[in-house]
């Protein structure tokens, strides 16, 4: 019984909390829309766009709209959502000349920019991981900037008292990495929030270094800043 009831409970957390995500994804799209002023002869990438769900609720139309995944299927899902597709590899380049897109739209993509997957369990120190981690996301910042005019590009912000993608207290961010991967490991039998210890959380330090000539948004969330947002208007 107490089992049950565990898992009923985590459901209930589960519910409550994708409520208060989609509101901070809306409000995301909505800030979004009024820096940079998407227009249906705009050429956009989602960049990371899964099956095309999110950009969806944000943007009225799909003509000039393209989607970008490392996953097949979720790429098969948007096609049949009416977007154009492109698939990436794990290295990050977009197969496109420079400045060919608009708009570049990256929501909750560069911190998962790090190492291969097959190698994210291997590497046990924080150092090197973070080496690693910081390099492929600067190749990556220097891919959106670019292949585009103009770009969004939205991530969690490392400090945000409630780890965005484990759902647990901020401190696991700071422990030693192989506790985090055993912790991340323990939590996925039981816990309502699932992930891989393949991310590497940015500061705005950070976000300034990988996007220059951007201009950082706060989003704030309970007083405190829940994401940073490199925002680039066209010129």
């Amino acid at each position: 019984m107490s089992f049950l009831k565990t898992k009923i409970n985590a459901f209930k957390e589960l519910l409550v909390f994708r409520g208060y995500q989609a509101k901070c994804r809306k409000k995301r799209g909505e800030i979004f829309k009024r820096f940079l002023q998407p227009k249906e002869t705009d050429l956009i990438l989602d960049l990371g766009g899964e099956d095309g769900r999110y950009i969806e609720q944000i943007l009225p139309f799909k003509s000039n709209v393209y989607i970008a995944d490392i996953e097949e299927r979720k790429l098969e899902r948007a096609a049949q959502r009416g977007y154009k597709t492109i698939r990436l590899s794990e290295n990050g380049i977009i197969p496109c000349e420079e400045k060919f897109f608009d708009i570049i739209f990256c929501s909750s993509v560069i911190e998962h920019v790090t190492v291969d997957k097959k190698d994210m369990n291997k590497i046990l120190t924080n150092r090197e991981f973070k080496k690693l981690a910081l390099q492929r996301q600067t190749e990556f910042a220097e891919e959106i900037r670019r292949k585009s005019k103009s770009y969004f590009v939205q991530t969690p912000y490392k400090y945000f008292p409630l780890e965005s993608h484990s759902r647990l207290p901020v401190i696991l961010v700071m422990l030693p990495r192989k506790w985090q991967i055993k912790i991340i490991k323990a939590f996925r039998k039981f816990w309502f929030a699932r992930t891989s210890p393949d991310w590497y959380l940015l500061t705005l330090h950070d976000m300034k270094r990988l996007f220059p000539e951007a201009q950082i948004v706060k989003e704030r969330s309970f007083l405190f800043t829940k994401s940073l947002m490199a925002i680039k208007t066209k010129d």
